[in-house]
């Protein structure tokens, strides 16, 4: 299996499987001297991990990250970073009756004829328990681009949808509540609604919006490593994404050239933002703002019609424990990505000018 490693110059490389012994990963080119504060990686994983709260699955992981290398006296070493996860708490007996199954919208099918072979314990590889890898890499890239500031946030679960845009959002207001909605009142109908979803025993998908602040110019390139495209790239490597839009995204689609165009103030910066921070594939030093969508997840506890390896219809319902909306452990997942596209063209731009 090929497509385990992303970045050029700051790259991670991830392993493991759902109910394999453990997950993890090797971070190559990452500079040396940094200050690592693995308290801080620890709170990015546990924003992530299982069984946090009400309205996610109840598996319940520690998600404890384990340090091998690239880490002395408190600083990276510029040597590659090791780390795993161990899995603790897998009933892999849940997934028996898909061994010759296919759930739909799920990998089983694509993975069987790809693979001739595929893990059905949770998905194997292509569960989303192997972002768990992603975020404590990307935890380590926010420090290594910090002042720099990468947050993000649900703003919509299904029809609930928040109506403040990202610069009049209260960032501090994140991690108040479970679904990470900076907006109490709206936070609380969607926790209302994802817990109504779930006793359903069906699931409902949702936006992550994500807003970085203090870019600097420059970050990007002009032509096929556009810093859109690569954070689109980004996006939508995440299980269960469905679709990507930055700045104006498909709004923008509705406005003239006079009323979308973002005018110059003096020192640079521009009067509106309909770019979302990017222009001509480049940061500009304006905020960069992006909208990430994810589908309801596959697995519903009702009964589907689907097939088996021989081709015959059976009916199968989903069985373990299952995100009922995938958003709320979300949100670090695509704050880590980002940080692993900046961090790579943070590294990339050193070698752009004297």
């Amino acid at each position: 299996m090929s497509g385990n490693i992303f970045g050029s110059l700051f790259k991670l490389s991830t392993f493991g499987e759902s109910h394999g012994p453990s997950i993890g990963g090797v971070i190559d080119g990452c500079p040396s001297g940094i200050e690592i504060d693995l308290d801080e990686i620890q709170k990015d994983l546990d924003r992530r991990k299982p069984g946090q709260s009400s309205i996610v699955t109840q598996r319940k992981e520690p998600d404890e990250v384990n340090f091998f290398s690239g880490i002395f006296e408190g600083k990276t070493t510029g040597t590659p970073i090791g780390f795993a996860i161990y899995n603790t708490n897998q009933k892999s007996k849940d997934y028996s009756h898909i061994k010759n199954s296919y759930r739909p919208s799920h990998a089983d099918y694509v993975y069987d004829e790809k693979f001739g072979i595929r893990d059905y314990r949770g998905g194997g590889r292509s569960s989303a328990r192997e972002t768990a890898s992603r975020v404590v890499a990307g935890s380590i890239a926010k420090q290594f681009l910090a002042p720099l500031t990468i947050n993000a946030y649900v703003s919509a679960v299904g029809p609930l949808k928040l109506k403040s845009s990202p610069s009049e959002v209260d960032l501090s207001k994140i991690e108040e509540n479970i679904v990470r909605c900076p907006d109490s009142k709206m936070a609380s109908e969607m926790i209302s609604l994802i817990k109504r979803i779930r006793k359903e025993g069906n699931t409902i998908g949702g936006i992550v919006t994500c807003v970085i602040k203090n870019v600097p110019t420059g970050l990007g390139e002009p032509v096929f490593n556009k810093l859109h495209a690569e954070l689109g790239k980004a996006m939508l490597s995440i299980n269960a994404v469905k679709g990507f839009e930055y700045g104006s995204g498909f709004l923008g689609t509705q406005k003239k050239g006079s009323e979308h165009n973002d005018l110059f103030n003096s020192d640079g910066s521009t009067k509106t933002n309909y770019s979302g921070g990017i222009q001509g594939g480049i940061s500009n030093g304006m905020d960069i703002y992006f909208n990430v969508a994810f589908k309801p997840v596959a697995t519903i506890m009702q009964n589907q019609e689907t097939i088996n390896s021989k081709g015959d219809s059976v009916e199968i319902q989903g069985k373990g424990r299952h995100d009922p909306c995938v958003v709320p452990r979300a949100v670090p997942i695509v704050e880590a990505m980002a940080a692993l596209v900046l961090a790579d063209f943070k590294l990339l731009k050193r070698t752009n000018k004297i």
